[in-house]
């Protein structure tokens, strides 16, 4: 059985996304995607439905940065005011992808919308990606699609995440100044044992006096930095 199952998988036509425009039999413009195995099966596909092509092409997505929290809130709010504003949701994953510039995110959000349009439900499709919608995420929209106040719950999603990510923001730009002035710090002192103890050094000797214990290990120390500066 497992036998037959990875044939079927191996004889599977891998399918692509083509992006086309055309006219239709009132004489409209019209555009949108398809999946299909070639561009011979979306010409035929949209012969048969009476529509001219214009312009076909294949839709890749090359390389694009990580999706990031940034996009995952951005895209959250996005999706709730749509929904609130009555826009269908596979059409809604449609603009959020087009709308977007990295190619990574894009390539997120179609599949998303693949695994809805097979009958899918959105947390369902969500919980498919862990790295990008974690398991709070997944079960809140799991609890407002059962309730039927998806938009909504979308949209206290969207607010809790940007008041997390202004939350993050506050504490890097909090952390920066002590950051810096240890930074700072550290360099004086790897300056001041590495170039000025050692002139002072020099000059204590030229003296010939016993010098204090609190010197000579500042001194040593100085050596050790002098020595060990590479560790």
């Amino acid at each position: 059985m497992a036998t037959a199952i990875a044939q079927r998988r191996d004889t599977r036509v891998k399918e692509y996304t083509y992006l086309w425009e055309g006219i239709d039999r009132n004489n409209r413009n019209v555009r949108g995607e398809i999946k299909a195995a070639s561009e011979t099966v979306v010409t035929s596909n949209l012969r048969r439905q009476g529509i001219r092509i214009k312009k076909l092409k294949r839709q890749t997505f090359r390389g694009g940065g990580r999706v990031n929290e940034k996009d995952i809130t951005f895209f959250t709010r996005q999706l709730a005011t749509m929904l609130k504003a009555g826009v269908p949701l596979l059409q809604a994953f449609e603009i959020v992808a087009r709308g977007h510039r990295n190619p990574r995110f894009a390539r997120l959000m179609m599949d998303i919308k693949g695994r809805v349009e097979a009958g899918s439900s959105l947390s369902q499709a969500f919980r498919e990606h862990p790295a990008q919608f974690d398991a709070l995420y997944c079960n809140l929209v799991n609890a407002g699609e059962t309730a039927g106040m998806l938009d909504g719950i979308l949209e206290r999603l969207a607010t809790y995440k940007e008041k997390i990510l202004a939350l993050k923001s506050k504490i890097k730009s909090a952390m920066f100044y002590p950051i810096s002035v240890v930074t700072v710090a550290i360099i004086v002192v790897w300056i001041i044992m590495v170039w000025v103890i050692p002139a002072f050094k020099q000059v204590f000797k030229s003296f010939g006096a016993d010098l204090p214990a609190p010197t000579l290990i500042v001194m040593a120390i100085s050596d050790f930095f002098v020595s060990y500066w590479w560790l």
